[in-house]
């Protein structure tokens, strides 16, 4: 595939990883991902946004040549995560006159993880411009959109922003712009869940800066390109500002059968009730489609059973991921059950600190449910819709 044209002297050059299926092996990647990388050649100077993962060196270097690319006076390293900036040091080795423009945060980042030399780099800072000739670069400071040292890039003359990982989606096309919106959406959304949730009220202010500017284009650096940007601006809106719905994220485990026989009881209740339930089995769920569900979630309750006095491992890395993804969860409780004891609950509650929930009335049950456990479970679904209609989540 060769350089596509975005704008006149602005071109997509980056590259498709269809295969790769885990990403820091963490986050898991059904549909592929893309490393993109954007060239803009002024009438005086050319400048290389962001680079590629290091698998992908020749990919990229391959596209420049293609391009007719001579000579690139600045590399953007918009983001230091080496997805984005692990190949420019191959670039910097074929383009030696080359300068890269970060942040001063992202310089000592670099040269920490890459260990380019110190008087390779120009460091920018927030609102401050760059000319390219008939074409400017204005640099806006992004801090923790997901890392600190983040920026956007944005031209001016053509209204295309370059926000790095923000509005990014994990999703292996060959469409440069977006096609099927559904798709996307949902890529967006598992990327948003997975990365960006954590840092949303950083992402409140910097959505309200980004207001100040008319943005025709979004090339993000993983995904298609938005050339119809409120499709992504008004995702993002949403699931930053927007408050829960009646929703119930269920992660559950059942050994021996009893939790689960109290997750289909409580999850019946809740349809009664009129409220949703995302169920997820932590034996066999994406973790992804489980970070997309907290998004909207009002309410989470955990299922398990009892292992050695505490909860099953797997709904330990559940509890664990909430914490970490700190969603907009109003409400938290525990059901699950023990052959003699144990402290499940407990151990629960201290592993979301992040999460400023009030936590219901947990239901933990000796053996297999009993009429008693079955009434205790119809009280917990009553007291979620009666929290639920008292703060109005629709």
């Amino acid at each position: 595939m060769k350089p596509r044209k975005i704008r006149s002297g602005v071109y997509w050059v980056g590259a498709i990883d269809w295969d790769r299926r885990l990403f820091d092996e963490l986050i898991p990647l059904p549909d592929g991902t893309s490393y993109n990388s954007y060239l803009i050649k002024g009438s005086e100077k050319t400048a290389l946004i962001d680079t590629v993962d290091p698998s992908m060196e020749s990919v990229l270097l391959n596209r420049l040549k293609q391009a007719g690319v001579k000579n690139i006076d600045y590399v953007i390293a918009n983001h230091a995560e080496q997805d984005h900036s692990g190949t420019i040091p191959p670039v910097l080795e074929k383009y030696p006159t080359a300068k890269v423009v970060t942040t001063p945060r992202g310089k000592d980042m670099l040269i920490g993880l890459l260990l380019i030399p110190e008087d390779k780099f120009i460091t920018v800072s927030d609102g401050e411009t760059l000319s390219l000739g008939d074409k400017t670069l204005e640099f806006i400071h992004a801090p923790w959109v997901h890392w600190p040292e983040t920026m956007l890039t944005y031209l001016r003359e053509d209204k295309v922003l370059f926000p790095c990982d923000l509005f990014g989606s994990h999703l292996a096309t060959t469409d440069l712009y977006v096609t099927d919106e559904e798709q996307v959406y949902e890529a967006a959304k598992r990327y948003y869940a997975e990365i960006m949730m954590p840092f949303h009220t950083n992402i409140q202010n910097h959505l309200e800066k980004l207001k100040g500017y008319e943005i025709d284009i979004i090339a993000p650096s993983h995904g298609p390109v938005y050339d119809k940007p409120s499709f992504i601006l008004e995702a993002y809106r949403s699931w930053v500002f927007d408050p829960p719905k009646n929703i119930v994220v269920l992660p559950y485990i059942s050994m021996h059968g009893s939790t689960k026989e109290m997750v289909d009881y409580l999850v019946e209740a809740l349809a009664e009730r009129g409220v949703t339930v995302r169920q997820f089995n932590m034996t066999k769920t994406d973790i992804g489609k489980l970070a997309i569900a907290l998004v909207d979630a009002a309410t989470m309750v955990i299922g398990t059973p009892t292992i050695m006095v505490g909860p099953h491992p797997n709904i330990v890395y559940a509890a664990f991921l909430a914490n970490a993804l700190r969603p907009k969860l109003q409400f938290v409780s525990i059901i699950g059950s023990y052959g003699w004891g144990g402290k499940a609950v407990e151990q629960l509650q201290g592993m979301i600190p992040n999460l400023k929930v009030e936590v219901l009335q947990p239901v933990i049950i000796k053996g297999f449910p009993k009429e008693a456990d079955f009434q205790a479970l119809n009280n917990l679904a009553d007291t979620i819709v009666e929290k639920h209609k008292e703060h109005n989540f629709a």
